[in-house]
């Protein structure tokens, strides 16, 4: 595919007049719904603002890249934008971006797609067309240099490739220079994995350094690597923001960093990899990839790794919750009808219970999973069985260690595998057969078992009698207090640690008490942002560009059914004043049910099992009464967009 083809003059725009980076998304977004390149304006931001979340598409030296590919785009296409003023984008070096690329890629791109965007990136690492690019003031100037830098670098490529056909074949492999294998690759894999093998290739030249890039792109895994390269390199470079293959390393000199300091660090990873000082990298056998973490600590943060942890089992505890709780809340429904001896309402309550029974264990064990891999797996599981059983502890209890002492029964039995591939690292290779098999399975087992006997279980079991008693006895006005608290937490960054963790503490304590009157206030805390932003829009709509109008209609069925991230483009956009409103109307709203005495047993649904609560119609009216505040903060607050014409 020809990049004039992918690069198309009539989608550019040469004068950019947003002034931040959401507003910059926004005009971009609207000028490909505009030329047709896109469908669905609200997926497709959604899904560049979900890539801007996990790391910044501001590269540096004044480029970012926004990109997506989803259904939503109807033919592949990058966009040039160019600001004159610059513009504050969070970029990694911390500088004003001036050029920007929005690559739109279709879901089922074909490989042209993908090789010609792969190109296009990689040409974004030479500064002197970067430099021409803030200088041009045309879309012809801007193809003209992108047509001179695409001839040059295939003259280059041609001549390379020439140079190693007439080279003789023995001296492939007896070269005096040092030679170093590498790993590129990014979520997405469109632009960023590219851009980072371009600069490793060309540092490594100016190096004479010979090098070998492996690529894991949108096309999947391309130059792979090869086990002789692989045993004759001096060592790896792993850049990556997702899992890849990792035990082939096993005895290597390895760095991993993200994939960003493969655009922007080149010279330093080849410089330490070359010199000898990359730590070695042991792989365990039941290894089957890694994360974006450093082997020389120059990865996520702590707190971003255990948030990662806890997320996992989240995600994965999240599918039982929701089974469980909503047939286990039909079948008190159905009591009511048939009566507790049924079998209609004994199947029901059984089912939704046996999935219950699963929520500790598989939060516990898949937190440890995330952790330190498949090893992890069992130890956790039993930590988290025996937080949800009162008689795993030496002392006499007669409440279990919870929800409480199963998350930290999952973190210990990652912490504990990961100490013991540590400890059996040194043993004989050709016992390595017996870590997973015999090693890791029964000290783990013992290790975690010991801890949670004799330390968690016995402390969190009283931990967990008095939240349990303090919630039963507590009298409306901390109740209240609660449900504010815990609803304001799920509208403040929606879907993220704050939310996880007032949703979390409102399964605990329904799991613990079979109580759903937390539920009904996270429920209806999740709910209102988003039927918030769509009421704001239909009252004050003069406010709203089209774009935000489109993403806001579909915000009252969101909303209904308490799937709060449809607020998230909006609160990106405008984090102050979509996240002060909702936090206000959630806390009114969450803390109304509680005042109503609002019991909700289903852990998700929305209106659709408001028919179970107690009162569904006090549940009902405790979230449209906060998303009316919300609303009305919003819509009087927001100031009107910059995009919106004035009418004639």
């Amino acid at each position: 595919m020809d990049l004039k083809e992918l690069l198309r003059q009539d989608v550019m725009i040469m004068d950019l007049k947003a002034t931040t980076k959401e507003a910059v998304i926004d005009e971009m977004i609207a000028n490909y719904a505009k030329h047709g390149v896109i469908d669905d304006v609200e997926l497709f931001k959604q899904d560049v603002l979900k890539r801007e979340a996990e790391t910044s598409t501001g590269i540096g030296d004044g480029i970012a890249m926004p990109h997506a590919r989803d259904k939503a785009v109807k033919k592949a296409t990058v966009m040039f934008a160019k600001s004159k003023a610059g513009v504050d984008y969070d970029a990694l070096d911390g500088q004003p971006v001036y050029l920007f690329f929005m690559i739109a890629a279709p879901e089922g791109a074909d490989t042209l797609h993908l090789q010609a965007l792969a190109a296009l990136s990689a040409l974004l690492i030479d500064p002197k067309l970067v430099a021409d690019l803030k200088k041009a003031q045309t879309p012809t100037e801007v193809q003209a240099l992108f047509d001179a830098a695409e001839a040059k670098k295939e003259a280059k490529d041609q001549a390379e490739a020439q140079k190693k056909a007439q080279a003789p074949a023995e001296n492939a492999t007896d070269s005096d220079k040092k030679f170093v294998v590498a790993v590129c690759a990014c979520p997405n894999g469109i632009a960023h994995t590219y851009m980072a093998e371009a600069a490793l290739k060309e540092q490594a030249e100016k190096m004479g350094v010979d090098i070998r890039v492996e690529t894991n792109g949108s096309e999947g895994v391309k130059n792979k690597l090869t086990a002789a390269e692989i045993k004759r390199a001096d060592g790896v470079i792993l850049t990556a923001d997702k899992k890849v293959d990792m035990p082939r390393f096993d005895g290597k000199p390895l760095l991993n960093r993200p994939v960003i300091d493969g655009i922007n660090k080149a010279q330093e990873l080849i410089e330490k990899v070359e010199s000898g000082k990359a730590p070695i990298y042991h792989a365990d056998p039941t290894e089957s990839g890694a994360t974006n973490t450093s082997d020389d600590g120059e990865g996520k943060s702590l707190w971003n790794r255990v948030y990662d942890d806890l997320m996992n089992g989240v995600s994965h505890m999240l599918p039982f919750v929701v089974g469980g709780g909503i047939l286990m809340a039909l079948s008190f429904l159905l009591e009511n009808m048939v009566g507790a001896k049924s079998t209609t309402f004994l199947f029901f309550n059984g089912i939704g219970n046996y999935a219950f029974s699963f929520l500790i264990p598989v939060l516990a064990a898949y937190i440890a999973v995330s952790m330190a891999d498949l090893p992890a797996l069992m130890p956790g599981f039993v930590a988290g069985y025996m937080a949800s059983q009162a008689s795993a502890s030496f002392l006499h209890s007669e409440s279990p260690a919870g929800f409480i002492g199963g998350l930290l029964g999952g973190f210990i039995a990652g912490w504990v595998i990961i100490l013991l591939k540590k400890a059996f690292a040194k043993i004989p290779q050709s016992l390595n057969g017996m870590k997973p098999m015999l090693l890791y399975p029964v000290f783990g087992l013992l290790l975690v078992g010991a801890i949670m006997f004799f330390i968690i279980d016995p402390i969190f079991a009283v931990v967990n009698q008095f939240i349990t008693h303090f919630l039963t006895t507590m009298g409306t006005g901390n109740a209240v207090l609660l449900g504010a608290l815990l609803a304001g937490m799920m509208a403040l960054d929606m879907g993220g640690p704050f939310n996880k963790a007032a949703y979390a503490f409102a399964i605990g304590t329904f799991t613990a008490t079979k109580d759903g009157a937390l539920m009904a206030a996270v429920m209806a805390g999740g709910m209102i942002p988003p039927l918030a932003i769509a009421f704001a829009c239909t009252v004050w709509s003069k406010k709203f560009t089209q774009a935000e109008h489109q993403a806001a209609m579909s915000n009252y069925i969101l909303g209904a059914a308490f799937i709060t991230e449809g607020a998230i483009p909006f609160a990106a956009a405008d984090p102050l004043h979509v996240i002060v409103s909702s936090v206000i109307g959630a806390a009114i709203g969450g803390g109304l049910t509680q005042f109503w005495h609002v019991n909700v047993p289903a852990p998700h649904g929305g209106i659709f099992v408001a028919p179970l609560s107690n009162q569904p119609w006090l549940f009902l009216l405790s979230v449209i009464l906060g998303a009316l505040v919300a609303g009305i903060i919003y819509g009087l607050w927001k100031p009107a967009s910059q995009e919106v014409q004035p009418a004639n």
